[in-house]
This record gives structure tokens, sequence and C-alpha cells, in this order.
């Protein structure tokens, strides 16, 4: 069964499917008012599932997503399903076959991905929430890169059932909205239990310096302004990203490779070739990469526990729409040490922007123990209002 070619999206490579809505409310409640964007990992009943491949999509799907249906249930309309990089394995906002969709906050420059089309979404005002997963940086990277307030939930904290995975040890539920308000809203409905801590704000210089110059120092002039305190994280960041990546590539070839390998052709050269290193990985590398994990995770929960870190959420400002893949791959690779720290322990972690630098947007990162997902929208709001100067 085909959808409605009148629901079908924009292409502009935001929408795969639009409505107005796509599909109403299920009861009025704390979120009436309030439209979504949902990336195309999230089953929506009544249409099929894409996960950003054309090739992929399948028959309707009879039940929505854990997540949607709470969404709806709460008041939300859901506005339409967002287009996603290739089976959510990247953090540019490229889709070979859909097109990037333009950042609305800076033309010239790249979107961010995974979550880019339900990000540039709520860029444009179409949408008041854009739900979307983060596995490695999907909803940090886009946020940082378009001006938007974004959380990664605690691993495991919210349900998956309904989505499709990518690497099932990393991937977790996120959002993306334009103010605090909205983040904390959505927050009340997908975490129903609020945190109530009060955990103690540091820095760990040597994250910073990860980060282009321009980035560290906003970042360690935010610290300094925050009264932060200086923690020396002694993380191994090369060996945790490099074991990291292993299991990542591990699992989503455990997930795909069958399928890839009976549809050579349907991914586009970047996400093909991570596909391609993903078939190389052993299970026995994959094993060995997984202690690494599992240590760095102990690691990082004991360190921060009782204390909310201060990183850059990227390395780089948005690239430009037309930097040659060599340059992408570069920024994202420095990107991916940052943003796999919450991934590698599960942890959650809220993105803010703050004065643009050389007009291009900026995000920084507050990252904490599990299950401080409340906390950390209260703490960068507080930081946002009370701190640090304001986009406009």
């Amino acid at each position: 069964m085909e959808e409605d070619p009148e629901v079908r999206g924009s292409g502009d490579g935001v929408w795969r499917v639009l409505g107005a809505p796509l599909v109403a409310a299920t009861a009025p409640g704390p979120l009436s008012g309030h439209a979504v964007a949902v990336k195309d990992l999230y089953a929506v009943a009544g249409f099929a599932l894409g996960a950003g491949v054309p090739d992929y999509l399948g028959e309707p799907q009879p039940d929505h997503a854990a997540a949607v249906s709470t969404l709806l249930s709460a008041g939300a309309d859901i506005t339409g399903i967002a287009h996603t990089d290739e089976f959510a394995y990247s953090i540019t906002g490229s889709n070979g076959r859909y097109g990037m969709p333009v950042n609305p906050a800076a033309p010239e420059r790249i979107p961010g991905g995974s979550s880019s089309g339900s990000a540039v979404a709520v860029a444009r005002g179409e949408v008041t929430i854009g739900l979307g997963t983060d596995t490695a940086g999907s909803i940090r990277v886009p946020a940082a890169y378009q001006g938007l307030w974004g959380i990664r939930a605690t691993h495991g904290r919210i349900s998956t059932e309904g989505l499709v995975p990518l690497a099932p040890s990393f991937d977790t539920v996120g959002w993306i909205a334009r103010d605090p308000e909205t983040l904390a809203a959505v927050a009340d409905c997908l975490l129903p239990d609020p945190d109530s801590t009060s955990p103690r704000l540091v820095v760990d210089p040597s994250l910073c310096v990860v980060a282009d110059g321009d980035l560290a120092s906003r970042t360690l002039s935010a610290a300094n302004a925050l009264s932060a305190t200086d923690l020396d994280l002694d993380a191994d960041l090369d060996a945790w990203f490099t074991a990291f990546r292993m299991v990542q590539a591990h699992e989503a070839w455990t997930t795909y490779g069958n399928w890839i390998t009976t549809h050579p052709n349907a991914l586009e050269p970047e996400v093909a070739q991570r596909f391609a290193y993903a078939a190389t990985i052993s299970d026995t590398a994959a094993d060995r990469a997984r202690a690494v994990v599992a240590a760095a995770a102990d690691h990082l929960r004991s360190a921060l526990t009782g204390r909310t870190l201060l990183l850059p959420t990227t390395a780089t400002l948005p690239p430009p729409r037309a930097a040659p893949a060599i340059t992408l791959e570069a920024g994202r690779t420095r990107t991916l040490h940052l943003t796999c720290l919450a991934s590698l322990a599960g942890l959650p972690a809220v993105t803010f922007p703050t004065r643009p630098i050389d007009g291009l947007p900026v995000g920084l990162c507050l990252l904490g123990a599990p299950d401080t997902d409340h906390t950390l929208i209260r703490q960068a709001h507080i930081i946002a209002l009370s701190h640090l100067p304001q986009p406009h």
C-alpha cells in the first residue's frame, strides 16, 4: 500500500510526508498547541518507515512508536515525517537521494544531521518540536549548527519501541526546540519522573581544545564566567572514540548488513563507505572494543557523579555546504571525539545556543550523570538567562 501522494513531502530535503496535520493529537494535554516533526526512524501508524533510504520504504506501519504515542496523547499534533541521513549514519545532514535541507540560521552552511529534517522544520518555525534520535550526536550537532536547543536523553530511559535502530547500545530518543521551555515541556511528558539534583559545574580544558580555537575560547570563557571548577577527566579520547566507532559499526552491520548486501546500490557513497568499514569488524574485535567502551562508561559515570560537564557541542562551526568530503569527514571525526562521551556512558546531554561567532550559530553542551535530564535542562536555562549573551 502506497502513501497518499497528497501528503507527500515538499521535496526540499526536509519532509518525506507532510500533513495539516498528518496525525492529530489523540487527547488534549500539556502539549496541546504544539506541532511535531517526526524523524523518519519512528513508526507513525498508517505510514511507511524509510530511515532515509528510498529502497527501504516498506508497508505502512500498524502502530505508532512509543514516543510518538506519548506525544500524541499529551496533546501534540504530528505535522509530518522528516528526512534523516541514510540509516542515521551521519551527522552532516546530507542525504544522497533526498538532498540536504537548507540551514535557516546559516544558509550557506550544512544543517547537521542525522536529525536534519526535524531540526530544520523547527528552525523554520513549521513545528515547535523536532523528535529525533541521538546515537553519536545526531540531536546535538544539528541543534548547535542551527542555533537551537536539543537534548539527548539518558540511554534506555525512554522506550525505543517502534524505532528503527542503528546501534542499540548507543541509540537514544532526543528532541529539538527553539526554546528551553518547550524542551522542558517535552521532557515532562517523555520523562515523567523529574530528577532534583544540584550538580557542580565543571570544565576540562583538555577536552575544549579538541574544538577550533574560537569555540574552545568561548567555552572556557563561559566556564570562567560561571565559576566552573576545572576537572581533569583523564579521558583517553582517541582510544575511546576508536572503540565507540568499532562497536557502533559492528552493531550497524548486524542490523543492516544482510539488507545492504542484497541492495548494493541503495546507499550514496558517504554512508556506503561507513557500512563497508562496518563489514570488516569481526566479532572478536567488537568484543575487545566493547570492553574499552565499558571501562570508559564506568570512568565517565564515576567522574560525573554530582557534576555537570561544560564543553563545546561541536568541534567546528557549521562547515560550508560546498566543503569537500575530506574536510567534512575531518570535522566530523573531531566532533565525534566530543559527542561520543555521552554515547559511551549512556549519559544525557543538553545543547543550547550562545552568541554567534562570525555570524554563525554556536552551541555549548552540558553533560551529566545518568537520569539528570531535567536537571541539565534547568541548568542550561539558568546559564542562558543569567550569564551568557544569547543570539538575536
